[in-house]
């Protein structure tokens, strides 16, 4: 006697057809006909072949994704407020003298402690590294405001830095007028005049006097600059005269500007450097100074706001004819 069999009878991988009977000869389930069943092979074999390409690799599932099938929306683009200020590119004169780039240095870390955040660079027309052209060259498509750190209408201001612009025109440029005139500068003169020597009690004093000594330039423009700063610092000194004297390309020079004052009894006189930073020519007007000479305007606190003005001001003049009137009148 066998024990009957637990083992469960074998299906059919594919569906009953319509010839399929049970033990007793009766009909099973409602079964396909042989083209229905045919029907559903082939579109299941046509959607497999689908993710197949031509060189048999499977195709990407999204490349078969319905086209109803809802997407993830784009990531958002930053709006204006959020987009990063354009680069503020301070533009020195350059110079020999190893305690220009270090003061300069100085006043650019000035600068960033007032406006964290912003991208501060430096580029030099002439002498030192990095030079302008190499520091827009690591610019590009990028926008950047050139502030001239330089203190009048000049040659350098009127086409050195437009040449320099237009030369890059992978970056988005905008000039900023030159430093002075402008009261701040006024403020940095008075503190290092303060600095050398000069008590408050020579205001309005008959033997005291200031010369403002000046690199020069050829530019009527940039003496006209210079005249204007003079008067504002002596009316900052509370009528002193002070008098503008060059270095180079103008008269008259800082030792004919000392000679002319003492001749009208000004003897108790001061050398104001009108310099951003230490260089040849403010160590040739200091020399000639009869005391100690102020040093250069440096990193003096006020030509870091200064320079932080000229670079909004800037930004504020949208338009080209704004920007020519901020290099003719500023």
């Amino acid at each position: 006697m066998t024990e009957p069999s637990t083992q469960q009878p074998r299906r059919s991988p594919l569906p009953p057809t319509a010839t399929d009977t049970d033990s007793g000869g009766r009909s099973t389930v409602p079964l396909d006909s042989t083209a229905q069943l045919l029907t559903r092979v082939t579109a299941q074999l046509a959607t497999q072949l689908s993710l197949v390409s031509r060189n048999g690799t499977r195709r990407p599932m999204h490349r078969t994704r319905p086209s109803d099938t809802p997407r993830l929306p784009a990531a958002p683009r930053p709006s204006p407020a959020e987009a990063a200020p354009p680069t503020l590119l301070v533009v020195a004169h350059g110079s020999r003298d190893p305690q220009a780039l270090r003061t300069v240095l100085a006043l650019l870390d000035r600068v960033r402690d007032l406006r964290p955040g912003l991208d501060v660079r430096l580029g030099h027309i002439e002498l030192n590294q990095p030079l302008l052209p190499d520091t827009l060259d690591g610019l590009r498509g990028a926008d950047a405001v050139l502030v001239p750190l330089l203190l009048g209408r000049g040659h350098h201001v009127k086409h050195d830095l437009p040449a320099a612009a237009a030369a890059a025109p992978s970056v988005r440029t905008r000039i900023a007028a030159p430093l002075g005139p402008h009261p701040l500068l006024v403020e940095a003169l008075y503190g290092r005049l303060v600095e050398a020597g000069w008590d408050p009690a020579d205001e309005g004093g008959r033997r005291a006097a200031v010369v403002l000594a000046a690199a020069g330039s050829r530019d009527p423009d940039s003496a006209q600059d210079t005249r204007r700063t003079a008067r504002m610092l002596a009316e900052r000194l509370g009528g002193v005269p002070v008098v503008p004297a060059y270095a180079s390309a103008a008269t008259p020079t800082v030792p004919a500007a000392l000679r002319a004052l003492a001749a009208r009894g000004r003897h108790r006189t001061f050398v104001a450097s009108y310099f951003t930073a230490p260089g040849r020519f403010a160590s040739a007007a200091a020399s000639a100074a009869p005391r100690t000479a102020a040093v250069p305007l440096g990193a003096h606190p006020a030509m870091a706001r200064l320079l932080l003005h000229r670079y909004d001001q800037a930004l504020s003049a949208t338009a080209p004819s704004e920007m020519v009137s901020l290099l003719a009148s500023a």
